[in-house]
């Protein structure tokens, strides 16, 4: 069902190719305004979610997949040398990023295959990654304001959500394990009472 909500998710969709390409052809502050519109359309969707009754299955597999595009695309687009930007990030930390949430759709997958299980929550953790790469990607865009002072803060931050990164990455690593375990534990017990 297409709700108000999963409206304005989908325009957060929209906006990042357009926030990609004002990056690719020097529009920066153009496309900061863009990532500030595809923020308030995330915190919008959300409320709308929630005071409408319009909570969906779609719309809890749309939101966090439009937020990870977004934070994926500027991370990308944002670590590319040629990109006319005042601050790059850097690409250790684009590396660290997408191949922790390639190996979580992984883990997830693998989960999946096993176990039947199809809902995933965030963790705390994960959650407070996502807003540590987000936090990121705004310090880099409003850079190009003032670099000055954003450069004192980008890079503690860019040091905070690597650290955030690989803590999430290995804790997601973690439950998979645990929760796999725990199914491998319930089927035996099952496979036990049969005999």
């Amino acid at each position: 069902m297409l709700t108000y909500a999963n409206q304005l998710t989908l325009l957060r969709v929209i906006f990042i190719p357009c926030f990609v390409l004002l990056l690719i052809y020097e529009h920066a502050r153009a496309a900061t305004l863009v990532f500030i519109l595809a923020g308030i359309t995330d915190g919008l969707d959300g409320l709308l979610a929630r005071r409408l009754g319009q909570k969906t299955s779609l719309g809890a597999f749309l939101d966090p997949m439009a937020d990870k595009l977004l934070v994926t695309a500027a991370f990308i687009t944002l670590t590319i040398p040629s990109i006319r930007v005042a601050l790059h990030i850097p690409i250790w930390l684009t590396i660290t990023a997408i191949s922790r949430d390639l190996l979580i759709a992984l883990a997830v997958l693998i989960i999946h295959l096993s176990t039947g299980q199809t809902k995933f929550p965030p963790t705390f953790l994960g959650k407070c990654t996502t807003t540590a790469q987000l936090a990121t990607v705004a310090v880099a865009l409003l850079g190009n304001f003032t670099a000055r002072l954003d450069m004192a803060i980008f890079v503690p931050l860019v040091y905070s959500t690597l650290l955030l990164t690989v803590a999430s990455g290995l804790h997601y690593f973690y439950r998979s394990v645990v929760l796999i375990e725990s199914y491998q534990r319930a089927e035996e017990k099952d496979d036990a009472k049969g005999n």
